[in-house]
């Protein structure tokens, strides 16, 4: 989350009078995350998230994530849902970009997870990819392999700036990822960016889950690895088994996994770790300097495709 494009309250105003959700009392941008410009909203009758689409949703893609986030809220998985206007819109405009306004969740995200907040992470992806297994939409997911060597394309130099020898490194591991991908594991609907900032607790229960926005269809087992890239790893970047094992026992309580994915997840891992490097790197050369963003340094993502390059993945079986 981030903000690019500045809302007046004239124009807040005009966007929120083709709603029945009150009066603005409040509305703050919200400075995390690179991808979107997110407004927290306080109206006369509650909370909500206004977000307007910047940089990797597709707008064609857009209404197929409204879409999903529905059928979860629906299902009972603590999604947000889309607010609909007095003509049933979800999807409108401001400014020229496209924007939606959401439910927001209560709840807090942890930097650091214990272990049975990882717990709680694998259980309800695993829920997820259950109550989605049927959902008939489809999305291609641009940036897993077959995007990324088009992200690393003329950015080696770029990657040896930050941390020499990695243009070399990485290179390596794209060669290595494209040729070793599989192509067999089960599929369907996947997050796709479960990170802890996306993932909203109380106490140590899943209260929200949030950003679909990079949601597609893809392996499900890569959705486990993303998230076991994310919330594995301290303060100091140094992997946690203990996280890792509650994150794929949780999943497993509710989908046991195949023995062709446990087989595939050092490599999957390898996989997440490399995309959100790339698009780390992409972005850490952007210019922001008119947004309110904090950009997130890649080096941590090339540690971590260096740990489990070396040290696969340790977890209690």
């Amino acid at each position: 989350m981030a903000v690019y494009t500045q809302i007046s309250d004239t124009l807040l105003k005009e966007y929120l009078s083709a709603y029945d959700v009150g009066e603005a009392t409040s509305f703050k941008g919200i400075a995390e995350g690179i991808e979107n410009s997110n407004y927290l909203l306080q109206t006369t009758t509650e909370k909500f998230i206004l977000t307007i689409y910047e940089k990797r949703a597709d707008p064609e893609n857009l209404p197929y994530y409204l879409t999903l986030m529905k059928s979860l809220a629906e299902q009972g998985i603590k999604s947000p849902l889309p607010i609909e206007d007095r003509k049933g819109l979800a999807l409108k405009t401001l400014k020229g970009k496209p924007c939606c306004m959401i439910s927001f969740l209560n709840g807090v995200s942890s930097d650091f997870p214990n272990d049975r907040q990882s717990y709680n992470c694998g259980k309800v992806m695993a829920e997820m990819h259950k109550a989605l297994s049927d959902f008939p939409e489809t999305v291609e997911n641009t940036l897993s392999v077959s995007g990324w060597l088009e992200l690393f394309k003329g950015r080696a130099e770029q990657a040896d700036a930050l941390h020499p020898g990695a243009g070399a490194f990485i290179a390596n591991q794209l060669a290595y990822l494209q040729d070793q991908w599989p192509s067999t594991l089960p599929r369907g609907t996947i997050h796709a960016d479960l990170f802890p900032d996306n993932v909203l607790f109380s106490g140590d229960e899943v209260s929200g889950v949030i950003d679909f926005y990079f949601a597609c269809t893809d392996i499900w087992a890569y959705d486990l690895a993303i998230s076991l890239t994310a919330w594995c790893f301290d303060s100091e970047n140094c992997f946690l088994p203990e996280n890792a094992t509650a994150m794929i026992a949780g999943y497993q309580s509710v989908r046991p996994l195949e023995t062709e994915e446990k087989d595939n997840l050092v490599l999957l891992c390898q996989g997440a770790s490399m995309r959100f490097y790339l698009t780390r790197l992409f972005d850490w050369y952007v210019d922001t300097t008119d947004a309110l963003v904090k950009k997130k340094n890649p080096q941590v993502y090339l540690e971590r495709l260096q740990h489990f390059t070396r040290e696969g993945l340790s977890y209690g079986k």
